[in-house]
């Protein structure tokens, strides 16, 4: 279980979610209903299990999910790729903002904070990294580094065409390093949220025998193991709704390709960026959550250092996944960063604590 921590391997859903989603005021519920398409239903492709999802956030992003056909390789083949499109495609004069997801994941981890990033006028697409998430892998290439870059830059390249503000939480954080280093032009800024980049990739589970690697990955997608998780990383949360939250956690686990894909991933070696870190020169926001106990904050300060053009913005009172934990402030930052503010605390109605150099 360790090893999957420091991949990045969290609850989907954050402790004080529902609370914090629950007091968006009423105007922002309305916006939320009428995003997440009203009374819509499912879309086909998602497993059955959604229906039984209580977690009213997740349940309307959910109907949003659709999948877009992205070529791969040479061949004429595509990959029906899952995703949230962004309800009205602004001009070319603004840049889109681009969500990834966390390793072993999908783009239910933006069911509050997309939203508000379209409520600020921003263009948001929440983005299935290929391997996780819903798309349609009956057919696919390898789920490794290489191929996950290949994929993001042609979905990127037929249905997004220009460059945007590329936003990743841990894992995801690699992913967006590793595309900005290989496709500059495609990237205008840079979002890193927690980011887990130090990693050396999967480490000893790239050396594991094929049937134990099977064995391994089916314990990452057991509910006990996600739901102890769930119940490590948040106290006095009623059972019901973290069993709730863990559903939504695993959702995408239920896909008949999960398994092959996610050992695909393991074997391949995963993610090792950090030689490319010092070849990141696009302006970027680290985002770190006060309490986080997965990403340690001497390694996100190494980051900053690292990085040439980097600031760092605290959330407080947020754990690993701030943009679960606290929407509101994240979608604020965000917002701000894309119009060049980058958060300032003395206008940020949500009082953003900046990170200072006397923090241990």
């Amino acid at each position: 279980m360790t090893t999957f921590l420091k991949l990045g391997f969290l609850p989907l859903l954050g402790g004080n979610m529902t609370k914090k989603c629950a007091s968006l005021k009423a105007s922002k519920h309305k916006v939320f209903d009428v995003h997440g398409a009203g009374d819509a239903e499912f879309p086909s492709f998602l497993p059955k299990e959604v229906e039984k999802i209580k977690d009213p956030f997740a349940r309307s992003l959910a109907k949003r999910i659709e999948r877009l056909p992205v070529q791969i390789g040479y061949s004429k083949s595509c990959i029906m790729s899952s995703c949230v499109k962004p309800l009205i495609r602004q001009s070319n004069k603004t840049t889109p903002v681009v969500l990834l997801h966390c390793f072993d994941s999908s783009c239910l981890e933006w069911r509050c904070t997309l939203p508000l990033l379209e409520e600020a006028g921003l263009e948001a697409w929440a983005i299935d990294v290929l391997g996780w998430g819903f798309s349609d892998l009956e057919t696919r290439p390898p789920c490794d580094m290489v191929s996950k870059r290949h994929h993001l830059y042609q979905l990127w390249k037929s249905h997004i065409r220009r460059p945007m503000i590329l936003v990743g939480p841990s894992l995801g954080a690699s992913v967006a390093i590793d595309f900005t280093v290989h496709y500059p032009e495609a990237v205008e800024k840079l979002v890193l949220i927690n980011p887990s980049v130090y990693a050396e990739g999967t480490g000893h589970l790239a050396k594991l025998p094929e049937s134990v690697a099977y064995a391994g990955v089916s314990l990452l997608k057991s509910i006990p193991l996600r739901l102890y998780a769930n119940m490590l990383a948040f106290n006095s949360i009623p059972f019901l709704t973290i069993l709730d939250w863990t559903n939504v956690g695993r959702l995408h686990c239920l896909l008949p390709w999960w398994k092959d894909a996610t050992v695909s991933f393991m074997l391949s070696g995963g993610y090792n960026v950090i030689s490319q870190i010092k070849k990141v020169k696009h302006r970027t926001l680290i985002i770190c959550g006060e309490k986080d106990q997965i990403v340690s904050y001497k390694l996100v300060v190494k980051l900053h250092s690292e990085l040439s053009n980097a600031i760092i913005r605290e959330v407080y009172d947020s754990g690993h996944l701030p943009h679960v934990d606290n929407p509101k402030w994240v979608a604020e930052l965000i917002a701000n960063f894309a119009e060049d503010d980058a958060g300032a605390d003395a206008r940020s109605p949500f009082c953003l604590a900046q990170v200072t150099a006397s923090r241990g």
